[in-house]
């Protein structure tokens, strides 16, 4: 079914509507909070905090073609004040809340651990950029849909920031 059919019905009270709308896009949002974040339980925690979110404020939203972004929005928030509560208790990312398990971007723990703090460094949206692109394995084009901006504008900006963050990775070195 069309995404803003199902958001109208969402907005007017459709639980069904909404919990097709979230089915679509569930996967994604768990690799998003879970690279992001590094572990499995503190995803899960924030996916479902960000429907529940989604789900009292859907009426809210005012583009009905936007619920992807809308969503990805809602997580990346939320992981973002994940991560904040790890570094005001004073916590390093370690294999238990880092998440590192040697296969994804870094041969090493300390590695992962390094380019997951390049990607929380960029601003939000070439975060939701990259990590839409990257975990979510959506093109420029529907990225450009989802964030209502121009193709060029998005390829532009995760090409800056993957050389943003790749300058950062070096200076590490």
């Amino acid at each position: 079914m069309d995404e803003r059919l199902l958001v109208k019905r969402a907005k007017r009270g459709d639980t069904a509507a909404f919990a097709e709308l979230y089915g679509t896009i569930y996967k994604r949002l768990y690799q998003f909070a879970l690279y992001t974040l590094g572990n499995t339980q503190d995803a899960e925690d924030v996916v479902s905090a960000a429907v529940m979110e989604a789900f009292e404020n859907i009426g809210k939203l005012r583009k009905e073609d936007a619920f992807s972004a809308w969503m990805y929005r809602i997580v990346a928030n939320m992981c973002k004040q994940k991560m904040r509560e790890y570094y005001q208790r004073g916590e390093e990312l370690t294999e238990e809340n880092g998440g590192w398990d040697g296969y994804v971007w870094g041969d090493t723990r300390e590695e992962y651990i390094e380019v997951r703090r390049a990607f929380l460094t960029m601003d939000e949206e070439d975060r939701m950029i990259v990590g839409m692109h990257v975990f979510g394995g959506y093109k420029t084009r529907e990225i450009a849909q989802i964030l209502a901006m121009n193709e060029n504008t998005v390829r532009s900006r995760e090409h800056r920031a993957l050389q943003r963050m790749e300058k950062q990775l070096k200076g590490l070195r």
